[in-house]
């Protein structure tokens, strides 16, 4: 029987099962599957493969009843879930599961607000939170269950922040394209949330440190390709091209580039374009793209560590860890004098 056959099958599988097929006592199984000490290596080990072999899963709600941590960490996203979300998501599973942890989605949409999100986790008992989205300043749940949140700043300290610093990031672009001779440099902005504001900022900065202040120009945008399509067209609308577009994300500037291709904006040679994350949109953008590189698996390890260590009631000195960024150079930038 293959992991999770008993669900296939209509049989959960249970611990006299396991202990049954690893022919040990359904107690020393049930010190195993919880983690707790009295059993050997020798015997944690038999006792596990047993568990893989049968498709032994614990029953969550069972163990929440006898008021035992679920080992449950909950997963709120919100809308313009991306690539890049995407790449964080199997980020928090692979870390999660190296902690012994499972993982409870639970998605913020138009019709959906975080208030139902986070009431949708209850019926889990689960023992953390751990927040993609909505890119909020102050967590609904902040205070009643551990809360980390991903990618932006929260200046509660009870809420842990793994994120890229969005300033130095926009530095980075700026100054490499300012070093490349380009003046007129236009960002597409990810619309009202608290990273777009974050990156708004950044840009403005550091424009503004190469007395480039005339020449800051915000284009309304959001985070998906579609936003990004929309983005482009009004800059299109309005004339007076910029030389270099920094775009919120590398979704948007995929997108970007894919519509100058149909009006003959030659990318880089008449429009150099610079993206946010190095993900899989990166890799799939029809020309190399230029982009400010964040590492979503470290991202989701250092949140996972974090909220594991509060759940375990272990010291903590700060409650936010700032990562650098890396601008990686392709082939959607080039420098000014050769446009």
């Amino acid at each position: 029987m293959t992991e999770g056959g008993d669900w296939l099958t209509g049989r959960r599988v249970t611990l006299n099962d396991v202990a049954e097929h690893a022919h040990v006592s359904r107690a020393l199984v049930s010190i195993v599957v919880r983690d707790a000490p009295g059993a050997s290596p020798a015997t944690r080990e038999r006792v596990l493969a047993a568990a893989r072999e049968l498709g032994y899963r614990p029953d969550i709600r069972a163990r929440s009843l006898a008021g035992q941590t679920s080992r449950l960490i909950g997963v709120m996203f919100g809308v313009g879930f991306g690539t890049f979300q995407f790449d964080l998501l199997e980020g928090l599973y692979a870390a999660a599961e190296t902690h012994g942890h499972n993982l409870i989605l639970t998605p913020v949409t138009r019709g959906r607000d975080e208030r139902r999100a986070a009431e949708s986790l209850h019926d889990f008992r689960f023992d953390a939170l751990i927040m993609l989205g909505p890119h909020t300043e102050k967590p609904l749940l902040t205070g009643k269950v551990p809360i980390a949140v991903v990618g932006w700043h929260v200046d509660d300290p009870a809420v842990d922040v793994v994120r890229t610093s969005d300033e130095h990031g926009m530095a980075q672009a700026v100054n490499y394209l300012v070093g490349l001779g380009h003046r007129r440099i236009a960002h597409i902005d990810g619309g009202s949330s608290v990273i777009a504001a974050a990156r708004r900022e950044g840009y403005a900065k550091a424009m503004q440190a190469h007395a480039l202040a005339s020449h800051i120009r915000v284009i309304p945008g959001g985070q998906s390709q579609l936003e990004g399509q929309r983005a482009v067209r009004a800059l299109l609308s309005e004339g007076n091209l910029p030389t270099a577009l920094l775009a919120y994300n590398d979704d948007t500037a995929v997108a970007a580039m894919g519509l100058l291709a149909q009006y003959d904006i030659e990318v880089p040679g008449q429009l150099s374009i610079v993206g946010w994350d190095d993900g899989e949109a990166a890799a799939l953008s029809p020309v190399g793209l230029t982009t400010v590189a964040q590492d979503p698996r470290e991202m989701a390890r250092l949140a996972v560590e974090r909220i594991v260590a509060r759940i375990e009631g272990r010291r903590i000195d700060g409650h936010e860890i700032v990562l650098e960024p890396q601008l990686k150079v392709r082939a959607s930038t080039l420098e000014r004098s050769r446009t």
